[in-house]
């Protein structure tokens, strides 16, 4: 899998977020956009993944020499951030199986093995709006991780974590970013110092 951006930029009313961006990601390669609070980080990812429109410039993506067309790039992604939302109606087991609806788990996997990998068996049944931040954020690394997908987006990933859950995203970040393009939106180091590319929001800024 191969994105290309071309002159990407994104403006809100007068206001230009990002601008000239020209970059390549290629799977089996991490890359992280850095900055603080408010640069534009998680507004790249949200134009990179389709979610939100660009306002000039364009991304190409490529499965092998077949372009993607940006409607259809959805089914090649999974994204972890604080600002999804799961659905607090359902249990944890319903949550993941709604899920592999829409996008399925890798081959190997099952939804008892992707609760027993975000070590919450004991809530399986537990409704996610009793969960605690630390325990939604989990769910949603866990089905980042373990979903089919060609592309991973994780913004913010240890936001609400706490030292033990942190160290468990570290643990297995890259293990399962492996043949995957992976983007990082962060302003924590420790979130992304694996990532072989680190972009500044910052050189993007008009």
């Amino acid at each position: 899998m191969k994105i290309t951006t071309e002159n990407l930029g994104k403006k809100y009313m007068n206001e230009w977020i990002f601008r000239n961006v020209n970059l390549s990601f290629e799977s089996n390669h991490a890359y992280a956009f850095t900055g603080a609070n408010g640069s534009g980080k998680s507004t790249l990812l949200q134009v990179l993944s389709g979610f939100s429109p660009q306002s000039e410039g364009k991304a190409v993506y490529l499965s092998g020499k077949k372009e993607v067309e940006i409607s259809e790039i959805f089914k090649e992604i999974v994204i972890a951030a604080p600002y999804l939302e799961l659905i607090e109606d359902f249990t944890l087991t319903e949550s993941i199986d709604f899920h592999q609806k829409f996008k399925p788990l890798l081959s190997s996997f099952t939804a008892k093995d992707l609760i027993d990998f975000i070590e919450l068996p004991k809530a399986k049944n537990k409704e996610i709006k009793f969960f605690s931040s630390g325990m939604k954020q989990r769910v949603k690394l866990g089905l980042a991780f373990l979903s089919d997908a060609k592309i991973m987006i994780l913004d913010e990933p240890t936001s609400n974590l706490d030292a033990d859950a942190t160290a468990w995203y570290l643990k297995n970040v890259q293990k399962y970013a492996m043949n995957k393009i992976l983007l990082i939106g962060s302003n924590q180091p420790n979130e992304y110092e694996f990532c072989d590319n680190v972009f500044s929001l910052h050189q993007f800024k008009v």
